[in-house]
């Protein structure tokens, strides 16, 4: 099979896997692509969506990248394939956090018609996890009625936010987070040093898209800032509330409770002290809580304020030290 294009060797393996299914029969109607952020899951999912849609595929079955449907998908014009995902509210001021039933309804209504080239109909759900409770209940009916040749694909980040009842109907592929060689090896095929790359891949404990993201958008620059406020707050030496106010002033929010949380990890792994240890861990919970909190319309600042002063009054600690004062 031959490899498509800027694959990374495991969303390759993935997607091989799925092609062998199609092969032989064995695709199920509805399909759950998990795992990791930043692993090249909707990469892979529409490949594969390009593959069930061209209309003249080369010898091994990949896409011909010159037919119809094949410009049309690159267009994002095709009319048998959909993408659900977050639309505007009603006022039209912000995108909604949910997946609504209304689109569930729109896309059960799309499913039911023939496809207009003949083909496939091939439909993703990403994130699938922000599917509301109503939207979930349709979503099931649509799973449980499969029509041949129309296929359900959910891509998502964090599968057990679906209800169990969503899961048990797809067919599972997941995508896993590769070798500590062969990631560092991608690393340094996309240009990156292999001394920074090392540094980036310990960072993101071993997450290659991540790492990669970082290295192209000062990631670890503004990690070495977390932990220079963390250690301050522990000192005594930075205010809380301002703290918070500028972590949450730009869209690196979510990123800096991250890394945060990752840096209290660090330091616990490395302690002796067991009442230390567990003040960390019960932090590093805190901070991923909080972070998940920012999706919500719980006031940003606030939230994390309470975040920093649990920090300063559990810690007291230097983060790139460990030691305490």
């Amino acid at each position: 099979m031959s490899t498509a294009p800027n694959f990374a060797p495991w969303q390759q393996r993935v997607y091989e896997q799925a092609v062998a299914a199609l092969g032989s029969d064995r695709l199920a109607h509805g399909l759950l692509f998990c795992g990791p952020a930043h692993l090249g899951k909707r990469a892979v999912v529409e490949r594969l969506a390009q593959r069930l849609l061209c209309q003249q595929p080369v010898a091994d079955g990949e896409p011909c990248g010159s037919c119809r449907g094949c410009h049309l998908l690159a267009a994002g014009t095709h009319p048998d394939y959909h993408l659900i995902s977050f639309i505007p509210n009603k006022e039209g001021t912000r995108l909604r956090t949910e997946i609504v039933i209304e689109q569930i309804r729109e896309l059960s209504q799309q499913l039911a018609l023939t496809p207009q080239y003949g083909g496939a109909q091939v439909v993703i759900l990403d994130p699938a996890e922000a599917i509301n409770n109503a939207a979930c209940n349709a979503l099931l009916k649509t799973l449980e009625e499969p029509v041949p040749g129309r296929y359900l694909w959910l891509v998502s980040a964090h599968p057990t936010r679906l209800p169990a009842t969503i899961r048990s109907r797809c067919q599972r592929y997941e995508f896993k987070l590769p070798q500590h060689d062969e990631a560092l090896a991608w690393l340094c095929a996309h240009g990156h040093a292999e001394a920074a790359a090392r540094e980036a891949l310990d960072a993101a404990r071993g997450h290659p898209g991540l790492a990669h993201e970082w290295l192209q958008n000062d990631g670890l620059k503004l990690r070495r800032d977390v932990a220079n406020d963390l250690a301050r707050l522990g000192r005594g030496e930075a205010g809380v509330v301002e703290t918070a106010q500028r972590w949450v002033a730009d869209e690196h929010a979510a990123l800096r409770l991250r890394h945060a949380a990752d840096l209290a990890l660090a330091e616990a792994a490395g302690l002796t002290d067991p009442v230390r240890t567990r003040s960390l861990a019960a932090w590093f919970d805190q901070a991923n809580r909080t972070r998940d909190l920012l999706r919500t319309t719980v006031r940003a600042d606030l939230a994390v304020t309470e975040l920093l002063l649990a920090w300063r009054g559990a810690s007291g600690a230097r983060i790139e030290g460990g030691s305490r004062r």
